[in-house]
């Protein structure tokens, strides 16, 4: 058990700094060949506002994929028992399903300002 927790904050540093890369090494203006100006600080805040949306969603996902995990198993667990409570089940399925959607709408304002 503690090795799979060990193994779960590893990952989720190296995502982490995998983010954090990415946004230094893109929002640099340095890393452009354009003269100082207007144009320098515009692709700068267009790479912050891509990074942005990739995060949103991604997290989104991700916290949506876990709560899947978690709920999808116990709800295979409680129709076993009760098949009557199928319904209830899909119904809190979809709302956890529905994070993820949440996730695409923050990505598409983000991109949209």
């Amino acid at each position: 058990m503690m090795q799979l927790k060990v193994r779960g904050a590893l990952s989720l540093l190296t995502i982490l700094a995998a983010v954090v890369f990415a946004g230094i090494a893109f929002a640099s203006p340095a890393a452009y060949a354009q003269e100082a100006g207007g144009a320098a600080a515009a692709t700068s805040s267009s790479a912050f506002k891509f990074l942005a949306a990739g995060i949103a969603f991604g997290l989104a996902a991700l916290g949506a994929g876990f709560g899947l995990g978690f709920v999808g198993a116990a709800g295979l667990a409680a129709i076993s028992e009760n098949p009557k409570m199928q319904s209830s089940v899909f119904i809190i399925v979809g709302m956890v399903e529905s994070i993820a959607i949440y996730g695409i709408v923050m990505m598409f304002i983000i991109l949209g300002q």
